[in-house]
């Protein structure tokens, strides 16, 4: 295949099942790993289902195939690869040297597909609990664990595995995983070094938030997976303090998380802003929060909770999760029992002690928050290694 100089000569093809204008943590994953090999001048391009009525923005080349919409997911599609000729085309025409599938769908096949018939590197990254995502579809155990089955096959053939933080190896080892992991930690695009109090008295007063009060934010899909009504009914434990909590994202539970703050006599104190796609209005939500709350026993190794922290916003995590892996209880975070009870009680102390509540923050942003940059740089090295390795063979 030529010289070692030329590892980066080929393109770099980056496989997911999600990418903007749907922005779940692993969509903005794959929209960064492709944006910054992009701009340390490696060839790269993502692979993903169609978007309806979805301009590309990218300064990359972005491959989309056929799809449909996904009942009772949306705004997620269903890819259909196969049958796309155009893409057969586009993708016939590339030069791949790799390709990183972070999904087992239908992206992820795709990917298998040219790495096997090129005889070059796939990298799989397991990012996500599949078996309760099954299990929510179609509403029954046993056919979730036999559609489990049928995608874990995919990571054995994977050249490596890559998981984004440690605790997500529990996961990947209960569905039947045996192979050699690799943690590359996720980054994020909100690191900062400059002063946050500006940024954070701007941001409170675009969102009418006095200074008394508390900013309290989720950010995510509004899906009862990720305890969302443990939020609501924690609030309304601790409707006497002067709070105002915000929830960013849409998802099925929406409407009926809307009709539960409405019962609970706390429309004044909550504020649903829907889905915000502008990185730079999202910041401001996490600029000008206090606590950011999240207490998802659903999410491997939640996103949200390192660009919380690169603003300095603690989050208020399940002790146990795998969330709360990367942080400290009352160090750079806090961590509370998966109860309703125990959620509102800690949220109540955290509000007569602003004080642990911006030193948490502080420490949060030395801790948890890794800039997609400096991810890249490590990611670059492993690809390297790999396509070297693959070489020699």
């Amino acid at each position: 295949m030529g010289n070692i100089q030329e590892l980066f000569l080929n393109t770099i093809g980056i496989f997911n099942e999600s990418f903007p204008p749907i922005m779940d943590g692993v969509a903005l994953t794959t929209q960064n790993y492709a944006y910054w090999l992009h701009k340390k001048n490696i060839p790269v391009c993502v692979v993903t289902p169609k978007a309806p009525n979805y301009s590309e923005n990218e300064p990359f080349p972005v491959y989309r195939y056929t799809s449909l919409p996904l009942l009772g997911r949306k705004p997620y599609r269903l890819g259909l690869p196969d049958i796309d000729l155009a893409l057969k085309t586009e993708l016939n025409q590339t030069p791949f040297g790799l390709v990183h599938a972070h999904s087992p769908f239908s992206s992820g096949r795709l990917a298998l597909q040219i790495a096997k018939k090129r005889k070059i590197p796939l990298v799989a990254t397991f990012h996500s609990k599949y078996r309760d995502d099954f299990q929510r579809a179609v509403q029954n155990k046993l056919i979730a664990k036999q559609m489990l089955k049928q995608i874990m096959p995919f990571f054995d053939k994977a050249d490596e595995v890559w998981i984004p933080q440690a605790s997500v190896e529990e996961t990947i080892r209960e569905y039947g995983y045996k192979g050699k992991l690799i943690v590359v930690d996720n980054g994020n695009d909100f690191s900062t070094d400059e002063p946050i109090e500006p940024m954070q008295r701007t941001a409170r007063e675009k969102f009418n938030v006095a200074d008394h009060e508390m900013f309290l934010l989720f950010v995510g899909q509004h899906i009862w997976e990720k305890n969302t009504r443990l939020i609501v009914e924690s609030l309304a434990m601790i409707r006497d303090l002067p709070f105002k909590m915000f929830f960013v994202g849409i998802g099925y539970a929406q409407s009926d998380l809307m009709q539960l703050v409405d019962k609970l006599d706390l429309n004044e104190k909550v504020r649903f802003d829907g889905l915000i796609t502008d990185r730079n209005e999202l910041k401001q939500y996490f600029a000008a929060a206090d606590l950011f709350l999240f207490p998802s026993i659903y999410d491997n190794a939640p996103l949200v909770v390192r660009e919380a922290g690169a603003l300095y916003t603690p989050s208020v995590l399940v002790r146990g999760s795998s969330a709360a892996d990367i942080v400290t209880d009352n160090f750079n975070g806090f961590l509370t029992e998966n109860s309703v009870d125990s959620f509102a009680t800690k949220l109540r102390e955290l509000m007569s002690q602003p004080e642990i509540v911006k030193n948490a923050g502080v420490q949060a942003s030395k801790t948890i928050a890794r800039s997609w940059e400096n991810v890249t740089e490590e990611v670059l090295d492993r690809y390297k290694n790999l396509i070297q390795r693959k070489w020699h063979k």
